[in-house]
């Protein structure tokens, strides 16, 4: 069995992406996904807020979810739903399922789009027993959106990414008491809009560099104690808070998933944990591109739809033939306060459009240019008030500016302080 384009993923990224390589002349796709339905994590995301840029409305995530999965059944794309890839290979795919079994297929060209999943309490040596009780935010968030069940009437939730913040505004809904949100980093991981609408809406407190110590209770928790860290990330004796709950949400940040990435001898970055990638998505094995969350973590759907869109281009081009051999390669290179860029690098000798660079800063930083160096060359300079790792910056790289600059070698994307 063979299929021009196989996509592992049905979430946002994947359908996103198929739709993209249809309306590029791909006929043979195939879609492959784990889940009982399509549309990955938006199934469970009830809260508003999504397509603002994609659709120009507010839509909740199986909203935004639909529109694709529409547009899917429309294009009579393939997918196999409940089927877990268990190896990928350039130009190859095995996955098994119930039906069918074991079976692995050709593929011209694959996309990754697998997403990525949520730290566990098991990484964050957290003093204490095993109580139940302890759930991450996402769980929480698919046990009370899609099962009915209701985890928990006091809650404390540790980290302020988005999935934590969103939950302790529906844990409020659902009737039961958040008593706070505790932030090892002295700022918040989630958005600006989430810290507003989800805590300061509802008098819920967020603690900033703090950390939880100690979980109590050996059926059930009973209690948690955080306490203040200093700059090392240390608790500081004697700042200890105790409270009586029965619940704990972890929101520790967001892995992406790859796995599969790594059995197909993929470059993956230590960074951002996801592949490195050129200005088309395509990852150094010949014919697998990659894009939304196991790229880099976003804050955005419609980002993800974004870059999804380009990773279905660019697979149909490749499909065409339009395949990139012995170009220039320049690496794009994050410095002074930008943690990492996607992509990490572009062929100079193949460029057909504008760039977009999506980066995240790695601390809060106040009244700075975000600026971009061709050599030694500032070429451009964006004045933004606040910069925060909650949320992904971006800049535009120009076509004709990166086909125009003589002798082109070094791309340097830094913060500096406005003069």
């Amino acid at each position: 069995m063979k299929h021009s384009l196989i996509i592992i993923g049905g979430g946002p990224a994947g359908l996103a992406a198929a739709v993209s390589a249809r309306d590029n002349g791909v006929e043979d796709i195939l879609i492959l996904e784990r889940d009982r339905k399509l549309g990955g994590i938006l199934n469970q995301c009830i809260h508003n807020g999504f397509g603002l840029h994609t659709f120009k409305e507010e839509l909740t995530g199986p909203e935004y979810a639909d529109r694709f999965v529409k547009k899917v059944l429309e294009y009579n794309i393939a997918y196999r739903l409940e089927t877990m890839v268990i190896d990928v290979k350039p130009h190859s795919v095995t996955y098994i399922n119930s039906t069918e079994g074991l079976v692995e297929i050709e593929a011209e060209a694959i996309i990754l789009a697998m997403g990525c999943r949520e730290r566990s309490r098991g990484s964050l040596n957290i003093p204490g027993f095993r109580p139940s009780g302890v759930f991450s935010a996402g769980t929480a968030q698919r046990l009370v959106n899609i099962e009915g069940k209701k985890v928990g009437h006091r809650v404390f939730i540790l980290g302020s990414g988005d999935i934590g913040l969103i939950m302790a505004r529906r844990m409020t809904f659902e009737g039961a008491t958040v008593l706070g949100v505790a932030e090892l980093m002295p700022y918040s991981g989630g958005l600006k809009r989430n810290i507003v609408q989800c805590l300061d809406d509802f008098d819920i407190p967020l603690y900033l560099s703090h950390t939880v110590t100690k979980i109590e209770g050996k059926e059930r928790v009973e209690a948690v104690t955080i306490a203040q860290v200093d700059a090392k990330r240390t608790p500081i004796p004697g700042t200890e808070k105790r409270f009586e709950c029965d619940t704990l949400l972890l929101s520790v940040g967001l892995l992406p998933e790859n796995e599969l990435s790594r059995k197909a001898d993929i470059n993956i970055s230590n960074v951002t944990n996801g592949p490195l990638v050129d200005e088309n998505l395509t990852t150094n094995a010949d014919g697998i591109f990659a894009c939304g969350n196991v790229l880099h973590v976003h804050d955005l759907v419609d980002y993800v739809t974004q870059e999804a869109t380009l990773a279905g281009v660019s697979a149909a081009k490749y499909l065409a033939g339009n395949k990139s051999e012995n170009t220039e390669v320049i690496a794009i290179s994050a410095q002074e306060g930008v943690r990492y860029t996607v992509p990490q690098f572009i062929n100079l000798d193949t460029i057909t459009n504008d760039i977009t660079v999506r980066f995240r800063v790695s601390d809060v930083y106040k009244n700075r240019n975000i600026v971009v160096y061709f050599n030694e060359e500032k070429v451009k300079s964006t004045f933004k008030r606040v910069l925060a790792p909650g949320e992904m910056e971006l800049v535009v790289l120009k076509q004709a500016e990166l086909k125009n600059f003589k002798d082109l070698k070094t791309i340097v994307i830094k913060t500096e302080e406005k003069q």
